[in-house]
């Protein structure tokens, strides 16, 4: 601007003011960058989709920690006790297949329902790839398999549960203190490249319904947790050997099960890594 003259404003393109204040931000530690990651995706909700029962925020939130609750009998020294967390996450050295599993537990605070059921459905894996970084759905589901196991799991001890088959041909469960009912995908383990793991992701749906409609409803008076996971195997066919021919890939969030339908998510990867590749969802 010159003495008595127009003050004239040079206009940028907006990529050009965009990149202007990117370079101004102050470097960022990973652990902000999920902060910030958690925050956008709660904030301004999933741009890049339209779930109806699960959600990218839902994902991220699931292995945040702490759980929603205590899962009654899991010896407090367990280090899936409190809280979720990755296990061996996206390496998984000489094991080649993987499985989706759950687990349902009785609250350590107690549960006074007595006619309620736990129905789960619609069991999925996914492996995000390194070569193309797309999501390649595993293993699929509506109905689950699984067996009543010790809380703590001691011996690998187990029982047959309570299950129901549903009209929509998934099953429900009731659930007691003493055993959980650990469940996993009724299909056969899945084959992987240990060497083109980005990611992994599984979930699961389950709500509460009524036992025998001709008793009560007591539905709120339940209190039932349930966490998500994913185990690497030795190959398709190993079978379970004291830990020496499967790992966790990792252990979700123990949320309350509700009347409605809802998801229970495990993943490897961060809020920063799921908002940029997004999984897929229902």
């Amino acid at each position: 601007m010159t003495p008595g003259g127009d003050i004239r404003v040079q206009k940028l393109p907006i990529l050009s003011l965009l990149v202007v204040l990117v370079s101004c931000r102050p470097a960022q530690t990973a652990k902000q960058k999920d902060a910030i990651a958690l925050n956008e995706l709660s904030s301004y909700g999933d741009l890049l989709q339209n779930p109806r029962v699960n959600s990218t925020q839902t994902i991220a939130n699931d292995m945040q920690p702490p759980h929603e609750g205590a899962p009654h009998g899991v010896p407090r020294h367990y280090n899936w006790a409190f809280g979720p967390r990755v296990g061996m996450g996206n390496n998984p050295g000489k094991f080649a297949a993987m499985t989706a599993w759950g687990q349902v537990y009785v609250a350590a605070t107690g549960n006074a329902a007595t006619n309620t059921r736990i129905q789960i459905r619609d069991i999925k894996s996914y492996v995000l790839s390194k070569r193309d970084n797309k999501w390649h759905l595993l293993q699929s589901s509506k109905q689950v398999d699984g067996n009543a196991y010790r809380e703590d799991f001691a011996g690998d001890i187990s029982i047959p549960a309570n299950v129901r088959r549903e009209q929509d041909g998934s099953i429900s469960v009731k659930v007691d203190k003493g055993y959980n009912y650990h469940f996993w995908c009724a299909c056969s383990k899945a084959t992987i490249d240990g060497d083109n793991i980005k990611g992994v992701f599984t979930t699961v749906q389950a709500r509460l319904v009524v036992d025998n409609p001709q008793k009560p409803d007591d539905r709120a008076q339940a209190r039932y947790l349930l966490s998500m996971g994913g185990d690497y195997w030795l190959n398709l066919t190993a079978k379970w050997d004291n830990g020496k021919t499967n790992a966790d890939i990792g252990i979700g969030k123990f949320k309350y099960v509700k009347n409605q339908w809802q998801a229970f998510n495990m993943t490897t990867l961060s809020p920063t890594a799921i908002r940029r590749h997004p999984p897929p969802i229902q």
